[in-house]
């Protein structure tokens, strides 16, 4: 029997011990530090640590045979490196690797060196400098942090005036603290967005299913950027042609830059992309698998997920390593009220087994407190439909979502429209 150790406390990390649960070869699960859907898990237990060396010590002592990193932090820190030295095997990148999502100027750099089709881009360290380049660029224009922001660190302005804000509540202000000690202004592309993610063993990157994730507040695509509001999988409008563009212009060459750097690793490969009339543009990479995307995508997976991490980490990896249902997945995010800004915690949640009678529920942003599920994030959980059809699966969420209840309970209506 494998012992396995999760590492984060999201959606993401529930669905992963959720599918890792249904392999008769899985023993204990650990989770760190999980939450309250993974504490509630049979064979799953949630251990509160965070760091490297903490982690290092648990996996040996209590005989972990495979560590998966789902949080991006500690990937950036180099908890693979240290995982490595000591002879234990676990997925995810190195931290060479991760600096592909670690910083966006890096990432950028290696798009541009290796001929990934992306956006135009120029990148700063000194406010005065980054002030005047939006003086004269063209807009719309983006400003991204160049560190990690849990995915907010992205603003779309419209005018010279927004894209000074920007700046500003970056590199001034420090809204995303070190993740603003550095940005990139990048060009603005209009089309519409896929989330891409793979598995990698720095010899083949095989996709999964491509998914639609919806990144603000508010419906109709308004509001600010958030870490996710809701998933639809497969992605309606990503179909062979756009598969082909993206192996042929961001896949062939981002793994041509990958054994060129050396960067020798298996784990996850996050591509976010852009589709227009003029192709597919990477608008990023992740290192990791996304929250929510996970959750909807996880549940399409008919075979073992411990065999593709297996084939990964022996270096083995083609597409034969994954099967899927033919189905559709459908994950809203039921969210606290004020989020991604300042929300209350401690709420009550209330009815989640009446919500699973229609959906699968991932629990994300909640503690238990005396037998109590109470709110203890931005994100609070996800409400997964999966049917034959994209509009079945929804409508399976929507009837779990309608079903919980906590004060200021958010969520978007138009998931998947």
């Amino acid at each position: 029997m494998l012992n396995i150790l999760i590492i984060g406390a999201g959606g993401r990390e529930h669905a992963l011990a959720w599918k890792f649960a249904q392999d008769a070869r899985v023993g204990q699960i650990f989770v760190a530090p999980g939450n309250a859907g993974t504490a509630a898990m049979q064979r799953v237990r949630n251990i509160p640590l965070t760091r490297v060396a903490d982690l290092l010590a648990f996996a040996q002592k209590e005989n972990v045979g495979l560590t998966f990193v789902g949080a991006e932090a500690l990937l950036v820190e180099g908890i693979v490196d240290v995982f490595q030295a000591a002879g234990l095997a676990i997925f995810g990148p190195n931290r060479q690797a991760a600096q592909l999502e670690g910083s966006k100027r890096f990432a950028k750099d290696f798009m541009q060196k290796y001929g990934v089709k992306t956006a135009a881009y120029a990148s700063f360290r000194e406010l005065d400098a980054a002030l005047a380049y939006v003086q004269d660029c063209a807009y719309p224009t983006v400003v991204k942090a160049s560190g990690l922001a849990a995915g907010k660190g992205v603003v779309i302005c419209q005018n010279r005036a927004e894209a000074e804000a920007a700046v500003r509540a970056m590199m001034e202000t420090r809204r995303f603290g070190d993740a603003g000690n550095e940005v990139v202004i990048e060009e603005f592309l209009e089309g519409y967005e896929c989330s891409l993610l793979s598995f990698c063993d720095s010899r083949h990157i095989v996709p999964l299913v491509s998914a639609r994730d919806h990144k603000t507040i508010g419906e109709g695509n308004t509001g600010e950027n958030t870490g996710g509001m809701g998933v639809i999988a497969p992605h309606p409008r990503f179909g062979d042609a756009e598969m082909a563009a993206f192996r042929r212009d961001i896949l062939e060459p981002t793994l041509k830059g990958i054994i060129a750097e050396g960067m020798d690793f298996a784990g996850v490969i996050f591509f976010g992309l852009m589709v227009n009339a003029r192709g597919v543009y990477l608008l990023e990479y992740n290192m990791r698998f996304g929250d929510p995307e996970t959750q909807a995508v996880l549940p399409l997976l008919e075979n073992e997920l411990l065999d593709a991490v297996q084939a990964a980490l022996e270096r083995r990896l083609d597409d034969s390593v994954f099967r899927w249902q033919d189905a559709h997945a459908c994950c809203v995010v039921a969210a606290s009220a004020g989020y991604p800004g300042e929300f209350r915690t401690g709420l009550p949640i209330a009815n989640l087994e009446r919500a699973r009678f229609y959906a699968q529920i991932f629990i994300a942003g909640a503690r238990q407190d005396c037998g109590e599920m109470l709110t203890s994030g931005g994100r609070v959980l996800n409400c997964v439909g999966v049917a034959p059809t994209a509009e079945a699966a929804r409508q399976k969420a929507y009837d779990a979502i309608a079903q919980v209840q906590f004060d200021g309970i958010t969520y978007r209506r138009d998931i998947g429209l």
